[in-house]
């Protein structure tokens, strides 16, 4: 062999070691517009999720933080490459073929949106990538009988379920800090949810869990995403007099909606948002103390994790690098899920992937997640997650905080009840 062809194998194999030394995953958030900050929040999760992967941590109580990158791909570092896809589905279908064609990524990851999961798990299922679910809850993307798509979060139906575990708490004691209120004083409900794949899902599980349960759904509103005005909406909830109102909403319009309700000093008992827009950041920083009283589902609160010492020690790190703690919305479990795939795997291909990601266990006590590991069902569906319900209240030291009242063992204050209202 010459010493140029010599030259030239060398180079090929040392640009092909190369390129396997990195994995691309295209990762689609909303990071601009009105939904910006809730999409911003899940990248700085998934920032976090590739540091603790690629990097060792020795100060994280957890195997996967001692990895510096696969072990079963000679730590090969992963590299999450995002992109915005703006809160709109044909776009986020086009980054998708962009991210697989152009980029050359091994799967996919995100989407936020419903809607958007919708379309981008589709083109994944096309042309046979797989694809990580790391935040969007329609319970319809995991009932599509697609092979190439799994969700790690849980969906809009579980958590709805256990919005009605805290109102039959309500009436039989089980709410720390609150005596038993009798179930006629809940039972009268009314819905505002925005008419996008996600909303529309939550609408129609509250309307069949309220019949259910034995509650009256009076009022059930689908609005416009987005909307510059909601007062015709609002007008339509007070005016059903509710002992409950139900909201899945992201961020401007929750903001929105709550002003508004303010502004006609609405006054229900119990006021809950559908997570998403009433969890991110900028909702309790744009109402300040107007926010006290209101209740968000979540995936996780920090408070929970307060004695978990691993939970603890990420959150440090985050804290490090953003300056703050870790919120509901930074929290994902899509970057260690993709890691224990791809280590599973040994191998970028797809099919080695699809089935790495349909063997896996995370154990809880390997989970970077303090309420739940990864294991995933037929559909996809990740069945090791819970959720949690908090409440915005007013701190000792006269801030605005958060506390955990469902479950109920795991409440870390006592409930504001009922809703306080607006002065």
């Amino acid at each position: 062999m010459s010493l140029f062809a010599l030259t030239l194998v060398l180079i090929m194999v040392s640009a092909l070691f190369a390129a396997e030394r990195e994995i691309r995953i295209g990762v689609l958030y909303p990071l601009s517009g009105p939904y910006g900050q809730v999409g911003r929040d899940n990248r700085r999760g998934t920032e976090l999720g590739e540091e603790i992967i690629n990097n060792k941590h020795p100060e994280i109580d957890l195997p996967i933080a001692k990895w510096g990158g696969i072990p079963s791909l000679g730590g090969a570092k992963i590299k999450f490459i995002f992109a915005d896809h703006r809160g709109e589905p044909d776009r986020g279908a086009d980054l998708a073929k962009k991210f697989i064609f152009d980029e050359k990524v091994v799967g996919l990851m995100g989407c936020t949106f419903s809607s958007v999961s919708k379309t981008v798990s589709n083109v994944a299922e096309r042309y046979g990538i797989p694809m990580i679910c790391d935040s969007s809850t329609s319970p319809e993307l995991t009932r599509r009988g697609l092979k190439w798509l799994w969700r790690t979060y849980l969906d809009d139906e579980l958590l709805n379920k256990e919005l009605f575990s805290l109102l039959d708490g309500l009436s039989k004691g089980k709410v720390r800090g609150v005596k038993s209120v009798p179930k006629d004083e809940l039972k009268n409900l009314v819905s505002a949810c925005e008419n996008t794949e996600w909303g529309t899902n939550v609408c129609k599980s509250l309307a069949v869990l309220a019949k259910k349960n034995d509650y009256n759904l009076v009022k059930g509103i689908l609005y416009g995403a987005k909307t510059p005005d909601l007062t015709s909406e609002a007008r339509l909830l007070v005016d059903a007099k509710p002992d409950c109102m139900l909201f899945a909403s992201y961020t401007s319009d929750a903001i929105l909606m709550i002003r508004t309700l303010r502004g006609m000093k609405a006054s229900p008992k119990i006021l809950w948002g559908q997570d998403a827009g009433f969890e991110a950041s900028d909702f309790s920083k744009n109402l300040g103390f107007d926010c006290i009283g209101i209740l968000t589902r979540s995936g996780f609160h920090p408070k929970v994790a307060k004695g978990n010492k691993v939970f603890l020690q990420i959150n440090d790190l985050f804290k490090k690098r953003y300056g703050e703690n870790i919120t509901g919305m930074s929290v994902t479990l899509g970057p260690q899920t993709w890691a224990y795939a791809l280590n599973r795997a040994g191998s970028t291909d797809p099919k080695a992937i699809q089935k790495a990601l349909n063997e896996i266990t995370i154990p809880e006590n390997e989970s970077m997640v303090p309420t739940g590991g990864v294991k995933f069902d037929s559909t996809g569906q990740n069945i090791l997650i819970h959720g949690l319900i908090a409440q915005y209240q007013k701190t000792e030291e006269g801030n605005i905080g958060s506390e955990v009242v469902y479950p109920f063992d795991l409440a870390t204050a006592k409930m504001v009840y009922p809703f306080p209202g607006w002065k």
